[in-house]
C-alpha cells in the first residue's frame, strides 16, 4: 500500500512534512539540491540578522552625508535620496532568487530580530525576490528590569502586525516557550497576522571560559530529548489556533516525526539531524515513516495528523499538569539505597 505524505504548511502544498530548518547548511546551494534530491519537503534559508540590515543602512548614510556641509551646492548631499537606494543585503536576496530557480520545492526566508525598523521594507524585498514564505525569528532576551511582560508581548505583536501588513507571502513566526501565558501568546500572534507558529525557538546559551575568563559562544546541537516542549505544546494548540503548526527542537529519528505529527503538527522541522547525518538523512526518515505508517495501516498523514493532540486524546490532563505529577511519582532509580 502506497502511503501519502502529502502536508500543507502555510497554505503551500508539500510533498511530506519534513522541512530544513534554517542553518548554515541551507545557505549552500549545493546542500539544497541535495535535500531536494533526498526528498525534503521544503527549507528555511538562513536568517538574514537586523544587525546586519542597519549595518549596510549606516554605511550607505554616512555615505550619502560625507561631505554635505562643504560647498553650499552640496547641502542635502552629493548622493540620492536614501530611499532611492536598496540598502538591504543584497546578497542574501540573491541566495532566495537562485534557490527559487534551483528548486521546484517551497523555499523559505528568515528574518532574524527584535524590531520592526528596518524590517518592513526588508520583507517587502524578500518577498519581490520569490520566496514562497517567510519566517519571522524574533530572538529577544527579556533581560531589562524595568520592561514588563505586557511590553514584551507588544514589542512581538507590533512586529508580526506590521510585517503581516507589509508582504502577502505567507508569515511563520518562530517563537520561545517563556511567555507566561504561551497559549494565549500563540493565540494573539495568529490574531495579529500570523500564518503559522514555529514551536520553539532554541536560545543559545553564552558558557565562560574558565582559562580565558571571557562569556564565549558555545553552540550545542539539540538531541531527540528536546522534542517533549514542542510536542506538548503542539498538542495542546492543535484546533485552538487557525494556524499552521511546525515544530522545531528535537526531530531527529522517524519516531520523533511521527509524535509530532500525532500531537499535531503540520510539519517537523529540522537542523541538527541534518549537521549531524547529512542530507540522505531525508530518505531514510522517509522510507522509515512511510513503513510504520503502512504496517499500522494507515494511509496518509492527514489520517493520523492530531489523533493524539489534546482536543483527541483519551487523557487530555496528561499534557498538562496530571503528567508531571505521575512523571515524579513513577520514576525508578537504579541507585541501590545502603
Amino acid at each position: 500500500m502506497s502511503v501519502d505524505l502529502k502536508t500543507k504548511y502555510l497554505g503551500l502544498n508539500l510533498k511530506n512534512p519534513l522541512v530544513a530548518s534554517s542553518s548554515p547548511l541551507t545557505g549552500r546551494l549545493d546542500f539544497l539540491r541535495q535535500l531536494e534530491d533526498n526528498g525534503i519537503g521544503a527549507v528555511v534559508l538562513p536568517s538574514i540578522f537586523e544587525e546586519q540590515i542597519e549595518h549596510e543602512q549606516n554605511q550607505v548614510l554616512q555615505l550619502h552625508q560625507e561631505g554635505a556641509e562643504t560647498f553650499p551646492e552640496a547641502l542635502g548631499g552629493y548622493f540620492p535620496a536614501m530611499e532611492d537606494y536598496n540598502t538591504g543585503p543584497d546578497t542574501y536576496l540573491e541566495q532566495i532568487r537562485a534557490a527559487k530557480e534551483a528548486l521546484s520545492i517551497p523555499v523559505l526566508a528568515s528574518l532574524n530580530g527584535v524590531s520592526a525598523s528596518g524590517w518592513v521594507d526588508y520583507a517587502k524585498q524578500i518577498q519581490d525576490a520569490g520566496a514562497d514564505g517567510l519566517e519571522l525569528n524574533v530572538y529577544f532576551i527579556a533581560a531589562d528590569t524595568e520592561e514588563s511582560s505586557f511590553q514584551v508581548e507588544w514589542r512581538y505583536l507590533n512586529l508580526v502586525a506590521a510585517v503581516r501588513e507589509a508582504i502577502t507571502i505567507p508569515l511563520a513566526v518562530k517563537v520561545h516557550p517563556f511567555f507566561s501565558a504561551p497559549a494565549h501568546m500563540s493565540k494573539r500572534l495568529v490574531e495579529a497576522g500570523a500564518n503559522g507558529l514555529v514551536l520553539f525557538n532554541r536560545f543559545y546559551q553564552p558558557d565562560i571560559d574558565l582559562e580565558a575568563l571571557k562569556v564565549r559562544a558555545n553552540v550545542q546541537l539539540s538531541t531527540s530529548s528536546e522534542l517533549r516542549l514542542p510536542l506538548r505544546w503542539i498538542a495542546i494548540l492543535r484546533g485552538r489556533v487557525a494556524a499552521s503548526l511546525a515544530a522545531t527542537s528535537g526531530t531527529h529519528t522517524a519516531a520523533d516525526v511521527l509524535k509530532l505529527l500525532f500531537a499535531g503538527a503540520d510539519v517537523a522541522m529540522m537542523a541538527s539531524a541534518l549537521l549531524r547525518n547529512g542530507p540522505t538523512h531525508v530518505r531514510t526518515l522517509l522510507s522509515a515513516i512511510s513503513t510504520w505508517l503502512d504496517e499500522h495501516e494507515y494511509v496518509s498523514v492527514e489520517q493520523m495528523r492530531g489523533s493524539m493532540s489534546q482536543q483527541n486524546c483519551e487523557d487530555p490532563a496528561a499534557f498538562e499538569r496530571a503528567n508531571y505529577m505521575a512523571g515524579l511519582t513513577s520514576y525508578t532509580s537504579n541507585f541501590e539505597w545502603a
